[in-house]
């Protein structure tokens, strides 16, 4: 199957659907990305660039544009899907007719859906009515500017069906990018969802002036919650140890390239949820609702998730965060693995 990944289409034209369709252009495939607005289509496919959201990168020139996704999308070998977890739903019931019968779908969305608590290879294949093997999930540390610019990076491909994983993990690798494969898709998702909601904490400690102990606190702790509720739902807990689990993690919490951890500053220092997202020039950090709906599925499931509860209650319920983090190191002491 990996011989025949040659003609591939991402759709969506953010930072990270942008940076991932010049992975798969920079290790040899022909690219098209689809974009909403004719005029970065038009500046990818004419000017090779991307200025509003990768600014002083040049594209490769067998990546292009366009704003017809039906052109885009017939013949295409694989699909990528690069729109917001939250919109994912609503973007997929239009380009489901348009889809070529029985290619890969591979997900770059992390977050679970808000109303229906699922994960997104689960909408992806609930909306394009799809077998689950189809679905390729790609999870792992992917801070859109630094794989951009070409800095060496890793990644994990999640599909049940492993013979598709490893036919997408040789379509998108190259020498700066290393993608590995699982079979955990469940797992991987659930980090590449939990890890954001960790580093808006981590984002407020730092905004509330707090230093590494607290951070690297949050990180480990953060682990620990998401390997909980992952242990839950059937995921394997090596998943919470590789790239899906503390990789994510780590960089997503310590980078101030991360949305979520520059959106958690803003309210440690004070900001509004509403200040913070028009500082962030209108966007909302998945974060800010994935915190919601993690933390339904988790209080449905018997799940204990103090940070992610807290998170909550900071964002939707205007809890203070100084409180809320005497609150978490008040809790009753107990054993680290209990």
């Amino acid at each position: 199957m990996s011989e025949g990944l040659q003609r591939i289409v991402v759709l969506g034209a953010g930072s990270w659907g942008t940076t991932f369709a010049k992975v798969l252009a920079d290790a040899g495939r022909d690219v098209t990305v689809w974009a909403r607005r004719t005029e970065v289509a038009d500046e990818i496919a004419r000017a090779h660039k991307n200025t509003a959201y990768l600014p002083d990168v040049r594209l490769p020139d067998n990546l292009t544009a366009t704003t017809d996704a039906a052109a885009a999308l017939d013949g295409a070998h694989a699909v990528v899907l690069a729109v917001p977890s939250q919109r994912l739903r609503d973007n997929l019931a239009y380009w489901r007719e348009l889809l070529p019968a029985d290619v890969p779908l591979v997900s770059l969305a992390k977050g679970v859906e808000l109303g229906t608590l699922k994960r997104m290879s689960e909408v992806i294949a609930e909306v394009a009515e799809c077998a689950p093997e189809r679905v390729v999930v790609v999870s792992g540390p992917n801070l859109a500017k630094e794989i951009a610019l070409r800095q060496p990076s890793a990644a994990v491909l999640a599909c049940t069906d492993h013979e598709r994983a490893v036919a997408v993990q040789h379509a998108c690798s190259n020498s700066y990018f290393r993608p590995y494969t699982n079979t955990d898709v469940a797992g991987c998702e659930l980090g590449g969802a939990c890890k954001n909601v960790i580093a808006l904490s981590c984002g407020m400690a730092v905004g509330m002036g707090f230093g590494t102990n607290t951070v690297a606190t949050l990180i480990t702790r953060g682990l620990a919650e998401m390997a909980r509720l992952g242990s839950r739902i059937g995921a394997d807990p090596l998943t919470f140890a590789g790239l899906a689990g503390v990789g994510d993690l780590v960089a997503t919490c310590s980078s101030p390239l991360s949305r979520n951890r520059t959106f958690g500053e803003r309210l440690g220092r004070g900001e509004t949820v509403e200040q913070a997202q028009a500082a962030a020039g209108g966007q909302v950090a998945e974060g800010v609702m994935s915190c919601s709906s993690i933390r339904e599925l988790a209080g449905g499931l018997g799940v204990d998730m103090p940070i992610t509860d807290a998170m909550y209650r900071v964002c939707h319920e205007g809890g203070d965060p100084r409180s809320l983090g005497a609150e978490l190191l008040g809790r009753e002491r107990k054993h680290e693995w209990s």
